[in-house]
């Protein structure tokens, strides 16, 4: 317990699934945590999270960016975490998606978690330093062609990552960037990602047990978060870690 105790930590797209398990966990060992979320469920989630604040934010938003900086700083004073979760998936090949499908998911998910950035890193500096975690997936590493804008926006999340990770080492600014890149996961999105496979008799892990024995749950990445949040991976920068049985391995 208290692995996060005194941190202040922001989690988007936290109202359920994998950022509400983030959320919880963090709040349990002793982080405040701010809940973001353009759903307004949000504010329930937070409600039942002790000392937690929930917000409605769109991370695509660069004004709403900053009222929630601003929150954190006038709540707590500092920020030290920042978990980028928000994002959605478009199930569509390149043939059948639009430019304004591929605008949206990627404005979600790899727009907003630059703006996360961008925003949380001069609260961090003047706070003595923190960890950002982001959340890209295993899409961006193995070609699932149904989802062709998803896997485009969790690929530029790993990119940033690194990029940004190695400038604020250089700047010296104590900010430590890494992405995690989860597989099968049990959450709406994974569910309705093998309704889709399914539906299009199509041959990829996330519908066919045999080639994934194990369903990962929000809270296998939640312990990864409260890891990479914890001054336990001090030596832990600019890393993808994959989370998801070994099977972009195989």
């Amino acid at each position: 317990m208290g692995r996060v105790s005194g941190k202040v930590a922001i989690v988007t797209g936290a109202a359920r699934g994998l950022g509400e398990a983030d959320a919880r966990l963090l709040a349990k060992e002793g982080a405040r945590v701010i809940l973001t979320d353009i759903s307004p469920k949000v504010m329930e989630t937070a409600a039942q999270i002790e000392g937690a604040i929930g917000v409605v934010q769109d991370v695509t938003s660069p004004e709403g960016w900053a009222e929630v900086i601003a929150l954190a700083e006038a709540k707590f004073g500092r920020l030290d975490v920042l978990v980028n979760n928000a994002g959605i998936v478009d199930f569509t090949t390149i043939e059948e998606s639009t430019l304004e499908n591929f605008r949206r998911v990627y404005a979600i998910s790899a727009e907003g978690t630059f703006l996360g950035c961008q925003a949380a890193i001069p609260l961090m500096k003047k706070s003595g330093g923190g960890s950002i975690i982001n959340m890209s997936s295993v899409a961006s590493l193995t070609a699932y062609p149904i989802v062709c804008s998803y896997a485009a926006a969790k690929g530029a999340v790993r990119s940033m990552s690194r990029n940004i990770a190695v400038y604020c080492q250089e700047q010296g600014y104590n900010i430590r960037v890494n992405a995690i890149l989860p597989g099968i996961i049990a959450s709406d999105m994974t569910a309705a990602a093998a309704e889709e496979v399914k539906r299009r008799g199509l041959d990829v892990p996330v519908a066919d047990p045999a080639k994934a024995p194990k369903v990962g749950q929000p809270e296998d990445i939640a312990n990864l978060v409260l890891y990479l949040a914890s001054d336990e991976s001090r030596m832990v920068n600019a890393t993808e870690i994959i989370i998801d049985d070994a099977v972009t391995a195989k």
